[in-house]
């Protein structure tokens, strides 16, 4: 088997491989160097980076930030090669990339299942399952599905995001692979846009729907935000959670407030994306560091 594995700056490679030889994806993937998730209670530091197949590109006051592939991948890589970086959470296109690149030796990956709830379109709320499924997250070696959970009472398509999200953590489940459930309570704001309620109150609703989907909970995680009564949150459920990053105006701000959560009882880590990736100064490596510090302090 021809070994694929590209140089750094490969990536005019991709494209001819993808043209001319795409199974060498399955092989890559075949072949992938894998980890296993912590036994011991250490907690996990995960990349981010499904944004883009939502149309989500922006990151603050850049409404493209997100828009280049090859500069994507380099923060994505630089970010991979951090120490305390376990894996990456990403759609199937940028998995793809990856594993052509051999970025994902080691570590854990997460594909994404649900982007059809594009930002800013009259559907938002209707998280269509567009991207993997349970059996393709099985076939490709990864090490389980993520799949967001907005929920509107005002929207009936809530009812539809819900049951898709029951069968995917079913079907995941049933590989005894991760199913990471990422659930808000939300609502179309007067404007047209959709908005997810953070108050304590709300979470703590969005966690014990999410948690209560599909036929079993055996293998599912929660991703959700922190926020300042984290304590409140968790006590909802049992259920390992990671906290994810989002797009923080005030990047020290969001330091503090994972560090304080990252100590609580069932927070098993992070899952930050464009905060670390597109940092204001665009020092990706410092700003991946300060976050695995966090993660390898509460681990302690």
């Amino acid at each position: 088997m021809t070994d694929t594995t590209l140089a750094w700056t490969g990536y005019d490679d991709l494209t001819r491989i993808r043209a001319t030889r795409p199974e060498e994806i399955a092989h890559a993937a075949a072949r992938r160097r894998r980890r296993e998730l912590p036994k011991n209670g250490d907690r996990l530091m995960i990349i981010a980076a499904d944004h883009p197949a939502r149309g989500a590109l922006g990151v603050r006051d850049r409404p493209m930030a997100m828009a280049g592939r090859r500069d994507l991948l380099d923060r994505l890589r630089t970010a991979l090669d951090r120490p305390g970086v376990d894996g990456i959470l990403a759609s199937p296109d940028v998995l793809e990339d990856l594993l052509l690149l051999g970025a994902l030796e080691g570590r854990l990956a997460f594909g994404s299942m649900n982007r059809g709830g594009l930002l800013g379109s009259v559907f938002e709320l209707d998280d269509r399952f567009t991207g993997y499924d349970a059996a393709t997250i099985d076939a490709m070696g990864l090490d389980g599905g993520k799949m967001l959970c907005r929920i509107d009472p005002g929207d009936p398509a809530t009812v539809d995001t819900l049951e898709s999200c029951a069968h995917a953590v079913s079907d995941l489940a049933r590989r005894r692979l991760v199913a990471m459930v990422e659930p808000f309570w939300s609502a179309r704001q007067p404007g047209g846009a959709v908005r997810n309620d953070l108050s304590p109150e709300a979470c703590v609703r969005a966690v014990s729907v999410a948690q209560a989907l599909g036929s079993t909970s055996a293998y599912t995680w929660l991703k959700i935000p922190a926020i300042p009564e984290m304590e409140q949150v968790m006590a909802a459920t049992t259920l390992p959670a990671l906290l994810l990053g989002g797009d923080p105006p005030d990047i020290d701000a969001a330091y503090a407030d994972w560090s304080r959560a990252l100590r609580l009882p069932g927070v098993r880590g992070l899952v930050v994306g464009r905060a670390l990736l597109y940092p204001s100064d665009d020092d990706v490596a410092a700003a991946v560091d300060g976050a695995a510090a966090l993660v390898r302090e509460a681990s302690r």
